[in-house]
């Protein structure tokens, strides 16, 4: 049978999870309410599909449990040593430090460095719209993403995250660089569904909808030479600008891609109202018009779900449930 969880329940069962699994107490907490988060939003592909890759990558010494990020300020430039721990608690430290910098500055970066990193950016990009800051956010991954025309994986899924404060909900996106995120594959093998054309090649490059073939092979760029290019952008500025590792270098550090990938984030941050006088009348005009025309602005779903997650609860699948119970019992044992 399905169950209904509030989401403060979800929260508190992903919290002794991943309490028994060995985190801190602020570790696990950040890592809860991002996982929670995914949930919440209904994205099953960053919610509590993503605390087994979390455990395995516990269980295999590949991620520092107990880390205490530190957080220091160059000029503009804030850096966050996760000290090998997960990257929310990281992102938790050093988001306050850079929005009181951006705030000084009208615009301010800041660099994660040696993070794991499992989860989706906005929830991140939203704790610095709810402080009327814009902010844009990117990470590589590990290589499974083939560049336009090639044949192999070298990218990452590389994703690249962008929000804008406005009444209510902020403008948020939040995207994979490649087709789809390969958490979306993983999702079509366990259904025993093919996946749509133009996702992926197999290992010899050639086009495939046979999920598990895709995931031995390579996903594709989304929109062909442009996402290409855009993802490659990421890996220069989220890797090769902030000295941490690229998506090959996080694969081979890796070993194993049921695990977390190793590597950094970069998150640029902007006091709008440093630039101009009054940037909000005219942004709104913009958005509303998009609205007007019909068209859906990003987020719009989430949101939604989000409200309907805050009334109704979280509903998980028979399957799901019996997951956590496993997870909540066994602990490390469970992966």
């Amino acid at each position: 049978m399905t169950q209904t969880l509030s989401i403060a329940a979800l929260f508190d069962t992903i919290v002794a999870i991943f309490a028994k699994a060995g985190l801190s107490p602020d570790q696990a907490a950040a890592v809860a309410r991002t996982v929670t988060a995914g949930e919440r939003d209904a994205c099953k592909s960053h919610g509590i599909y993503r605390i087994e890759g979390c455990l395995r990558t516990v269980k295999a010494g590949k991620v520092n449990p107990l880390a205490e990020p530190t957080v220091t300020v160059d000029g503009a430039i804030v850096r966050v040593d996760a000290q090998g721990g997960f990257a929310p608690l990281a992102f938790e430290r050093g988001a306050p430090v850079l929005a009181e910098t951006a705030r000084r500055h009208g615009l301010a970066a800041m660099a994660i460095g040696d993070c794991v990193h499992f989860s989706a950016l906005w929830p991140e990009i939203e704790q610095l719209t709810a402080q009327g800051l814009a902010a844009l956010a990117m990470c590589p991954s590990y290589s499974s993403v083939a560049p336009a025309g090639g044949i192999q994986a070298l990218l990452g899924t590389n994703p690249l995250a962008f929000g804008w404060p406005r009444p209510g909900n902020p403008y948020v996106f939040d995207f994979a660089t490649s087709v789809v995120a390969r958490g979306e594959v993983e999702l079509h093998r366990r259904a025993g569904k093919p996946i749509p054309e133009g996702w992926a090649i197999d290992a010899e490059g050639a086009a495939t909808t046979d999920p598990t073939a895709a995931l031995a092979g390579a996903l594709l760029p989304f929109g062909g030479h442009k996402g290409s290019a855009i993802s490659t952008m990421i890996e220069l500025l989220a890797a090769a600008m902030i000295g941490e590792n690229d998506s090959v270098t996080a694969r081979k550090v890796l070993g194993d891609m049921t695990l977390s990938p190793t590597h950094g984030e970069l998150v640029l941050a902007f006091d709008p109202r440093r630039f101009t006088a009054d940037p909000f009348t005219a942004a709104e005009a913009l958005l509303e018009a998009i609205a007007g025309q019909g068209a859906r602005l990003p987020s719009q779903r989430r949101f939604a779900a989000r409200a309907a997650a805050e009334t109704e609860g979280i509903t998980l699948t028979p399957d799901e449930t019996a997951r956590l119970e496993r997870f909540l019992s066994l602990g490390l044992d469970a992966v």
